[in-house]
């Protein structure tokens, strides 16, 4: 339970990039640069700072996918499934490399 008390803070900065990010666009080509670019960097920045912080969580990575799901239902369509898993990996790898710098 402790842990993921640690994760909330980091976890509510992901969500906020997944639902508030894409009102910033206003054609395809934002809602790709968001996608594709700002989206992605966000939750690997965030996901290095959690791993650097809390050590390695194969948790946090899984959530991260997880809280993309309602976004897609929100902003995106069908096409945007895949991303989940893209997300999960990037925070896969955010965690992965704060844990290790830190060390």
């Amino acid at each position: 339970m402790n842990e993921i008390k640690k994760m909330i803070p980091y976890l509510l900065a992901i969500a906020t990039s997944f639902y508030l990010l894409p009102l910033l666009g206003s054609s395809t080509g934002d809602f790709m640069m968001i996608m594709l670019i700002v989206m992605p960097l966000t939750c690997f920045a965030i996901s290095f700072i959690y791993g650097y912080k809390n050590g390695w969580s194969l948790l946090f990575p899984v959530t991260v996918g997880i809280l993309f799901i309602p976004a897609i239902f929100i902003h995106f369509n069908s096409s945007a499934w895949v991303y989940i898993v893209g997300y999960a990996v990037i925070s896969f790898a955010g965690v992965y490399f704060g844990k290790t710098f830190k060390k």
